[in-house]
């Protein structure tokens, strides 16, 4: 088989399993599409991802062009438009759209473009956009560095890109091997992890990169009985009750800050 086909094959496979698999998607029994639904979506998203307004301001880009590469069901997008955004947003899978668009409804908010494409192969034009934001995608994709040469294609001069991958030398990673519990979305058909070096390195092209290790501990709803005393009660808090300093490189997420 040519290299060709093989990438082929990659991306298609990524397409359906991201079309079959939301991501939380069992965190919420509301009827799939309400207003609930997508509520209870956003809220245990930024209760595990409390960290994430601090970092990434969503009501500070008003009048700007943002464009999530990756948006699933349009969760930090619909941040980005109360916000005053103009965004847009890209995603790989079919379902994901359909959900998104849904959701911006739901909440009254604006139109806005959604766009069926490959984050690889953006269809806009150079310097379209002021900020990329792309959280949780690069370690899916079947091309990563593609993807952040769109991002810096499309930016304009000057223009902000936001990316978060895994931590391989992370607190997580290392409790998934030591426990023999899966990462999330283990099974997909692409998951890489990356050191902070390997992160720079991908992210080479932009004129600065500050990358913030984060997602630290907290309680998960994830887990039951005992396995969730022992995460939710012990780890947890003895964890967080270490010195941030001694642990800040062991974040599981890595966000990384780019200017073009």
């Amino acid at each position: 088989m040519s290299e060709a086909s093989q990438a082929a094959d990659l991306a298609s496979a990524v397409r359906a399993y991201w079309n079959h698999r939301i991501h939380d998607l069992e965190m919420t029994r509301e009827p799939v599409g309400s207003r609930a639904f997508f509520d209870d979506l956003d809220a245990y998203r930024f209760d595990k991802l409390d960290y994430l307004p601090k970092i990434v301001d969503f009501a500070g880009f008003s009048g700007k062009r943002v464009l999530e590469v990756g948006c699933g069901i349009g969760t930090d997008l619909v941040r980005f438009c109360r916000g005053g955004a103009h965004a847009i947003g890209v995603d790989f899978a079919e379902t994901a759209v359909r959900l998104a668009r849904e959701n911006l409804r739901v909440h009254g908010l604006p139109s806005t473009r959604l766009v069926i494409a490959d984050g690889g192969r953006l269809p806009m034009p150079d310097a379209a956009v002021d900020v990329v934001y792309a959280h949780g995608v690069l370690q899916y994709a079947p091309d990563p560095t593609r993807i952040v040469q769109e991002a810096r294609r499309v930016l304009r001069p000057g223009g902000k890109a936001i990316f978060m991958v895994y931590n391989r030398l992370s607190w997580l990673n290392a409790m998934s091997k030591l426990m023999k519990v899966p990462l999330e979305h283990e099974d997909a058909p692409v998951l890489r992890t990356y050191s902070i070096d390997e992160f720079r390195q991908l992210l080479g092209g932009f004129s600065h990169v500050d990358v913030v290790p984060e997602r630290f501990p907290v309680k998960s709803r994830l887990h039951r009985g005992v396995k969730a005393h022992l995460y939710n009660t012990m780890f947890v808090g003895l964890f967080n009750a270490l010195p941030r300093a001694f642990v800040r490189r062991s974040g599981w997420h890595l966000m990384a800050i780019c200017e073009k």
